[in-house]
């Protein structure tokens, strides 16, 4: 692990001390794979997450004071899949020359329509056999970062990939013992792709990609007669989200609400404040819901 070359003797000093504590100081995009660094790097690496727990992804901006942490990170962690369209600005801005390690690396993606566009559908952690390749391409990097210390993060990244596969086993049990026609539930945007295709669940939802996404009056009714035809009867609010939109809509319909769900950022409470939690969580009510 190299230490940082940066204006400043006292900021090089410290630098070089974290280094010979074997402590990668790594950088991660947004929250729930900051928490996937985190378990596979455990006491050895310090992770700073740009977009926070409760965050919407979809909105976030850069400030200068990312710039700053970027520059003084060993190593960065994105998701990749377009999710982070302002990552090559922030990273020339910063000055950091480190490498960028795109997480979602090996993962064959999907596409889906946005505002009448096909685009490539980057919500690809919520599917968990995803979340292995993640943590596999996480556990990777913090080796190549941190070579001193690469039996710890083998041994720390194995048994948590493993505990990854366990899930993934499970949640298709999980759906596998519903019916088919069970499986559909309304959701707020469409973060839930790889999830549906994974567990074979099929998501109705008013917008595409993004939060920020807007769905017309058209597209509104002609979703709440589908919801109405196909018998859906439960609708989800996700963490971060505007509800108004489809709560009007699960009104319309006659659906019931389900509660919330964490696709693309961790709680601030104890609800689902791990990757773990929040797979467990979302699987869970998900699933109840069509019992």
């Amino acid at each position: 692990m190299k230490a940082l070359k940066l204006a400043g003797v006292t900021f090089a000093l410290v630098s070089s001390s974290a280094a010979m504590a074997g402590t990668v100081n790594a950088v991660a995009s947004f929250s729930i794979l900051g928490d996937i660094v985190q378990q596979v790097g455990g006491e050895h690496v310090q992770v700073t997450t740009l977009i926070a727990p409760g965050s919407d992804a979809h909105a976030f901006s850069p400030t200068p004071q990312d710039s700053v942490t970027l520059n003084k990170a060993d190593v960065v962690f994105v998701s990749g899949l377009g999710l982070e369209g302002w990552q090559d600005r922030l990273v020339k801005a910063s000055g950091y020359k480190g490498e960028v390690i795109t997480a979602s690396t090996g993962i064959q993606s999907r596409s889906m329509i946005d505002d009448g566009e096909k685009m490539v559908d980057p919500h690809a952690w919520n599917s968990m056999a995803n979340g292995v390749t993640y943590a596999t391409n996480v556990m990777n990097a913090l080796i190549e970062a941190d070579p001193e210390d690469a039996s710890y993060f083998k041994q720390n990244g194995e048994q948590y990939i493993k505990q990854l596969q366990q899930l993934d086993a499970w949640a298709k049990q999980t759906f596998n013992a519903i019916p088919k026609q069970k499986r559909k539930v309304l959701t707020s945007h469409d973060a839930f792709g790889y999830f549906g295709a994974e567990y074979g669940v099929e998501f109705l939802a008013p917008v595409g990609y993004s939060t920020e996404s807007e769905a017309s009056t058209q597209d509104v009714a002609q979703l709440i007669n589908q919801i109405k035809a196909e018998k859906v009867d439960t609708y989800f609010m996700e963490d971060q989200t505007d509800s108004r939109l489809v709560k009007q809509i699960a009104d319309a319909a006659g659906a019931k609400d389900g509660g919330k769900l964490y696709p693309e950022a961790l709680s601030v409470s104890s609800e689902a404040d791990t990757y773990v939690k929040a797979f467990q969580h979302n699987v869970n009510a998900i699933a109840n819901s069509m019992k």
